[in-house]
């Protein structure tokens, strides 16, 4: 951890974000989707602060490392600009990308639902560079013309382009997401620290929310509408990976192609049926899947193609809501974190005990 953390606060950094892609040699950016994303990106800073926060309280003991590790981690925390990436104090948004040399070309508003609602949690947290809790509802959960056009655009569907959903699929209750709620990364990698049990705000229990988009999917799969081979309910999961994903509700992005993760990913909302994929991934497709670093990222039965390779972004997935589900570690080391409890008040959370799997 102190390797990482040294080697973080060497690294590039565009008020305090982190690039999408750097040299994991020399820590300098590496602007892999073209000249223009050659600065911060906020999205995947969001995901690695989670994850340093979830260490800075997992490593709680009085030696010098653990303190320097706290140390360190609340000084990458504290560095982050998430006020910078609001554009202006104007702005209801908060956007992915900023270039020194392009500024805010790229322009992308993060605009919910998706993968990008820890961005937005952490903002409001921030104790150095906060946002005000408004945005959640204004940007986040926005209804402004500008956040519903956006979510049609990429849904192609008017099903939940207010961030509220109310449909039922497969005779299951969507409270928020578009369509049928999009890839299975999106209730996963903002809540691999994020702890969505017991708690609400105005808009849905996100626990339930995500165990039943993941429950749509497998339907989805059971039911198989364009005749993959090898769908059923022991081999479901559709999401971003290799070969697949977009985001978009079902059938249009579906190419046959099983995220190996996004069944996986889903333990902690769905233990049966992820147990169920497990096992199949496993016992039946046996190498096909599985190597030394773990599952590979995908398959694709109809075109008999199995991934040789592991997606790390998926990888963590895999790990982290493994053992969310087993013991809940990294959703109890994150959730201490002092900055936590006051954000969440602030965008109106609420507790709410409704029955949940654990």
């Amino acid at each position: 951890m102190l390797r990482i953390i040294q080697f973080l606060e060497k690294a590039d950094r565009f008020h305090g974000a982190w690039p999408h892609f750097l040299d994991g040699s020399t820590g300098r950016i590496t602007p892999y989707f073209g000249k223009y994303d050659n600065g911060g990106d906020l999205v995947e800073t969001a995901f690695l602060i989670q994850g340093l926060l979830a260490a800075r309280q997992y490593f709680d003991r009085n030696s010098a490392k653990e303190k320097q590790i706290r140390e360190g981690v609340t000084r990458l925390w504290h560095g982050v600009e998430w006020d910078w990436y609001r554009k202006d104090s104007s702005s209801n948004f908060l956007f992915w990308h900023w270039s020194p040399d392009h500024g805010w070309y790229i322009s992308h508003p993060l605009v919910g639902w998706n993968e990008t609602m820890i961005v937005y949690l952490l903002a409001i947290a921030s104790p150095t560079h906060p946002v005000p809790a408004a945005l959640y509802h204004d940007g986040w959960a926005g209804q402004s013309q500008e956040a519903v056009r956006y979510r049609r655009n990429w849904s192609r569907t008017t099903q939940g382009d207010s961030y509220t959903n109310g449909n039922s699929y497969y005779d299951i209750k969507l409270d928020v997401g578009e369509g049928t709620g999009g890839d299975l990364f999106f209730t996963q990698f903002s809540f691999l620290g994020f702890d969505p049990r017991a708690k609400r705000d105005r808009y849905t229990n996100y626990y339930l929310n995500n165990r039943n988009i993941a429950l749509i999917n497998r339907a989805y799969c059971m039911e198989n509408p364009r005749k993959h081979a090898g769908y059923g309910g022991e081999c479901w999961g559709l999401s971003a990976g290799i070969n697949s994903g977009g985001g978009r509700p079902q059938p249009r992005e579906d190419n046959g192609t099983i995220c190996i993760s996004a069944a996986i990913g889903s333990f902690p909302y769905t233990p049966d049926e992820s147990m169920a994929a497990l096992k199949h991934f496993y016992r039946n497709l046996g190498a096909k899947t599985w190597g030394v670093y773990g599952f590979h990222d995908g398959f694709n039965q109809s075109e008999n193609w199995f991934e040789p390779v592991w997606l790390g972004l998926n990888q963590a997935v895999n790990v982290v809501m493994i053992e969310n589900h087993r013991s809940g570690l990294l959703w109890k080391s994150f959730m201490a974190n002092p900055e936590n409890q006051p954000a969440l008040q602030a965008i109106g959370f609420t507790a709410d005990n409704q029955a949940s799997v654990r």
